[in-house]
């Protein structure tokens, strides 16, 4: 995967390149413009260096974790490449690369395109990397729970950092974007040469505020369980000051669909592998779009009548399910975008955010929103069902937030799919089915199982174990502790 995402980083980095060495009229050849040195970079090359490794990670390997995680496929019983991910069965030699690049490759490169911005005020790639920045960490954290950051990319000024615990570094990165969007970064746009390296926005600023001001609303959300008063005076802070937020998806819908400018998810699980047949359909997800009448079955997996899998129950036999050899593959195409946070996930956030703190007034008109874009996102705004737009003005806080989340579940599929784990850890929904998906009787569809081969005796995975890379390197890197227990904003 590693050299993979190198070559995927160079393709779309080669467009760029010439911003920063274009108007040079000699170029020492043992320098690779993919590679600039230091001394020689600019923030327009690092910037969507940053981008492509964020977009490489968290909408590839991660993508398959969350997804598995958050049971829209499982592994397909005729192979073995995600067993580990589905049997929760994770160890510190697992995802290191992940973790490794997005430390020392997105990370880093936000920093040193921050560092170099500031230093001659350019406080357009200030914002756009300060968010960016924050974007990634808070993966991180929402992943590992504490992670270096006061500490953290120094360089060789500090290679065993500190970890942070989760509210701090929140706290930190909240304190970052707020500076940064106190800036003068509207009055000089982005030339012509440098709106090609925004993948996000092509340098609209305008987009850059309101995807800071829903990354924070998102941030504020995370924090009601362990922090509600916390989450409550920022939100309410957000809606004073009269922020806008997205309405439009903030991620990368560009990919060219060739070999290494493609969806990562796609690159990684179908031409990295040379098959499309590993992730199987889970019943969790089909039960509910069947049950649902929802059209979106079609686009996920390409037919309104998937044959499914229970998740987890890769070891199942042909004699015992006979229909796992024909179950059907989660589909992918090779110009899927990657989303940060979708348009249909802002107005959700926005309309749980009016239910939280301001007596649900809007609220209604918000979750609609967030259904017709989660609809029209995959090409079916014609086709939403009926039931979906209606909203629950009557019933309780909790049930509204189910409405709410679950639909965000239904929506996150593909390279939004972490986003669904970190939310049911977050809310407890969908919830967690106390039978597993084969009880015909019992089992609600949509709800949660426990992994047929799960390892954790019954519990669901809340996070990930530090990587070998972390604690064979820095002595700080704190002790294990099971993959079940909650991160620290965690319900």
């Amino acid at each position: 995967m590693k050299n993979n995402h190198i070559k995927y980083k160079t393709l779309m980095l080669s467009a760029v390149v010439f911003l920063a060495f274009g108007c040079k009229k000699t170029l020492d050849i043992n320098v690779s413009p993919n590679n600039p040195l230091i001394e020689t970079t600019t923030p327009e090359v690092l910037f969507p260096s940053a981008v492509a490794s964020t977009a490489g990670r968290v909408g590839g390997e991660l993508t398959i974790l969350g997804g598995i995680w958050s049971q829209y496929y499982t592994q397909a019983n005729a192979s073995n490449q995600y067993k580990t991910i589905d049997a929760y069965a994770l160890t510190r030699n697992d995802l290191n690369g992940s973790y490794n690049e997005l430390f020392s490759g997105a990370l880093a490169d936000y920093q040193l395109a921050i560092n170099l911005a500031v230093a001659k005020s350019d406080w357009r790639y200030n914002l756009m990397a300060t968010v960016m920045k924050a974007y990634t960490y808070q993966v991180l954290v929402d992943l590992y729970d504490k992670v270096p950051y006061t500490e953290a990319l120094k360089g060789l000024d500090n290679l065993q950092p500190k970890f942070d615990d989760g509210y701090t570094v929140y706290v930190g990165l909240l304190a970052e974007i707020n500076a940064a969007l106190a800036k003068d970064y509207l009055s000089v746009p982005l030339n012509s040469d440098q709106q090609k390296t925004d993948f996000l926005f092509g340098g609209d600023m305008d987009l850059w505020t309101k995807f800071a001001n829903t990354l924070k609303l998102k941030m504020y959300l995370r924090m009601v369980n362990a922090k509600p008063a916390e989450a409550q005076a920022g939100i309410t802070k957000l809606y004073t000051d009269g922020a806008n937020f997205l309405t439009t998806g903030a991620g990368i819908a560009t990919f060219e669909g060739t070999p290494d400018n493609s969806n990562p998810f796609y690159e990684y699980n179908v031409r990295r592998l040379n098959t499309t047949t590993n992730l199987r359909a889970s019943k969790t997800f089909t039960s509910w779009l069947v049950e649902n009448n929802d059209p979106r079955v079609n686009y996920y997996f390409g037919t309104a009548n998937p044959v499914p899998m229970n998740q987890g129950d890769y070891t199942a036999t042909a004699v015992e399910q006979p229909t796992y050899a024909g179950a059907t593959v989660f589909a992918q195409t090779a110009k899927d975008p990657v989303w940060f946070i979708s348009a249909a996930e802002s107005y959700w956030m926005q309309a749980e955010a009016l239910e939280r703190y301001f007596g649900g007034a809007g609220a209604e008109a918000m979750y609609q929103n967030g259904v017709r874009a989660a609809f029209a996102q995959v090409g079916l705004g014609d086709e939403i069902p009926s039931d979906y737009l209606k909203y629950p003005t009557s019933a309780t806080f909790e049930e509204k937030l189910k409405q709410i989340i679950v639909q965000k579940w239904a929506s996150f599929a593909g390279s939004h799919s972490l986003e669904a784990f970190f939310e049911q850890q977050r809310t407890g929904y969908p919830k967690k089915s106390a039978v597993y998906s084969t009880d015909l009787d019992n089992y609600v569809p949509g709800e949660w199982v426990f992994s047929k081969n799960g390892v954790t005796a019954g519990l669901l995975p809340k996070r990930l174990v530090f990587p070998a890379s972390s604690r064979d390197r820095n002595s700080n890197t704190p002790a294990e502790v099971p993959i079940t227990t909650k991160v620290w904003w965690g319900k």
